[in-house]
């Protein structure tokens, strides 16, 4: 351990040993940021981004996500129909 120690000469070396661990994430984390980067959610709606995906099955978000895509294609507003897949018993799919 000593030999360890004595290798480092300064600040520098010890931020370049120092390992990085990426912090445990749940999967609906993700899951929101992915979210909010395809649809470019606005800043004041990540949080609602968070609990819906929070509070929705995964499947449940992926559907509302991939009809949101299909549905409107304007970037600007897209993130509106999001929410009112979501909203539409939990995000099922309309029988048409």
């Amino acid at each position: 351990m000593e030999n360890k120690n004595r290798e480092i000469t300064g600040i520098g070396d010890i931020l370049k040993s120092r390992q990085r661990v990426k912090p445990p994430a749940y999967e609906w984390q993700d899951m929101a940021l992915r979210v909010i980067s395809e649809l470019k959610i606005p800043p004041i709606k990540k949080s609602s981004v968070f609990k819906a995906c929070r509070d929705n099955p995964p499947q449940t978000i992926l559907n509302a996500l991939n009809d949101t895509k299909e549905l409107c294609k304007s970037k600007n507003v897209g993130w509106k129909y999001f929410f009112k897949i979501l909203g539409n018993k939990g995000g099922e799919r309309e029988q048409v």
